[in-house]
């Protein structure tokens, strides 16, 4: 390939610091991910006869992955078209998201170094914590979010945390202590949020690893897996996290909604709003409605006291797959499950083929099925796929590790 990094010297920096920056900014600066996910895409357009000759052998492999985000993008214009009550603005996130697919393409063209995709994820699950400890346990905010929110905050650092440990495979010796901090700081920011949504996706996650664990190798990677139930279990020992405290509440709350008590808790706005999402759902289960006309039906539902007034102050139902459903239907709930199914399928996929053809294609492959694996966690109590933020890092993390996949270097005998 005649446009190498290692013959561009300046060039390798700048598309490493593609791979660096997004998961370094996302959790302290304002649209760092953002910004960069553009840089890609303006660099794929401007270098596409390059992007058209590498990316034609890979169509097959990556087709799912792109009909994943192309298909809530064609779902969302098909609304916009035909209700005109559905806004403009409601194509910005499947626009964005698949947008991102620009960097699948740069790294397979380019072929920048995946260490510092990790060492990315170190640094910013590290100046992740720093910050979000410094709001706790300084200022003595009760549920810092650093510059975004608590929750988001909170699933996101846990999210960079487990990455780490499946980049720890690219980490050799005592090396191997940087992605053990990474994977530290991811859980330490987690908890300091209070966030307990994140707890759902590190047990799914500790399952994964408990599956794959052997394709980590070496001790020191496989008990480093353990850090994830051991420091969960210690947060609950140590009064100053407050997680047992938040956890013992969630269970009042469950069993005071359930006794007909108050429902103005954190979980008892969930299970009221999860309610109402059925409600919605059993009246237009096809094709959803829009936020306008689901608005109404709220509206009409308190009214007949069918539901609280409270539910009217949220604007999603903290459930992802309620949520598409509520807004799109069954079709919108296929939608938003190709986005968690194909990449998981396609990551787990290049696992086994990457181990029988011998390419080193773990890390890049574990870290995606984690990534997969931690927003569909997530979505079960909150709706991580709100915000564009956090949709265009799920995204852009996934394109970016997809194409590590494809361009993983082979195994040598020993390796």
């Amino acid at each position: 390939m005649h446009n190498t990094l290692s013959q561009k010297p300046v060039s390798t920096v700048f598309f490493n610091s593609l791979l660096f920056a997004p998961p370094f900014l996302f959790l302290i600066a304002r649209g760092g991910t953002g910004l960069f996910s553009l840089v890609y895409l303006l660099v794929a357009v401007a270098s596409w006869r390059a992007v058209r000759t590498v990316a034609t052998p890979h169509i097959r492999e990556v087709a799912p992955l792109l009909l994943a985000f192309a298909f809530p993008l064609l779902l969302a214009l098909g609304y916009y078209v035909f209700d005109p009550e559905v806004r403009l603005r409601d194509l910005e996130r499947p626009v964005r998201s698949l947008a991102a697919a620009a960097a699948l393409l740069v790294v397979l063209v380019w072929r920048p170094s995946r260490r510092f995709l990790w060492w990315g994820l170190i640094a910013g699950a590290v100046a992740g914590a720093v910050f979000i400890s410094y709001q706790r346990w300084v200022l003595g905010m009760d549920r810092p979010g650093g510059l975004i929110n608590a929750i988001t905050f909170g699933d996101i650092s846990l999210c960079m945390g487990l990455m780490c440990l499946a980049a720890s495979r690219d980490f050799h010796g005592r090396a191997v202590l940087w992605p053990v901090l990474g994977a530290l700081a991811g859980l330490i920011g987690s908890v300091a949020t209070g966030t307990r949504g994140g707890w759902v996706a590190a047990i799914l996650a500790v399952l994964l690893l408990l599956r794959y664990g052997n394709v980590l190798g070496g001790r020191y990677r496989k008990g480093a897996a353990l850090l994830v139930p051991v420091l969960l279990a210690m947060s609950f020992l140590v009064p100053q996290t407050g997680a047992r405290e938040r956890a013992m509440q969630g269970v009042a709350d469950v069993e005071q909604y359930f006794a007909g008590g108050n429902t103005f808790t954190n979980m008892g706005v969930r299970l009221e709003l999860w309610h109402t999402a059925t409600e919605l759902i059993s009246e237009h289960p096809w094709l959803g409605r829009s936020v306008a006309a689901v608005d109404r039906a709220k509206q009409a539902m308190v009214a007949r006291g069918e539901a609280p007034p409270y539910v009217l102050e949220f604007d999603h139902f903290h459930n992802d797959a309620l949520h598409a459903t509520v807004f799109g239907g069954v079709v919108g709930l296929l939608a938003w499950a190709g986005t968690l199914l194909l990449p998981f399928l396609f990551f787990r996929r290049q696992l086994h083929r990457g181990r029988a053809q011998r390419r080193d294609v773990t890390a890049p492959a574990l870290a995606g099925m984690l990534l997969v694996v931690c927003y569909f966690g997530f979505g079960l109590t909150e709706v991580i796929f709100w915000t564009i933020h956090s949709s265009v890092f799920y995204a852009l993390m996934l394109f970016m590790l997809a194409g590590l996949c494809l361009t993983a270097p082979r195994q040598s005998v020993t390796g």
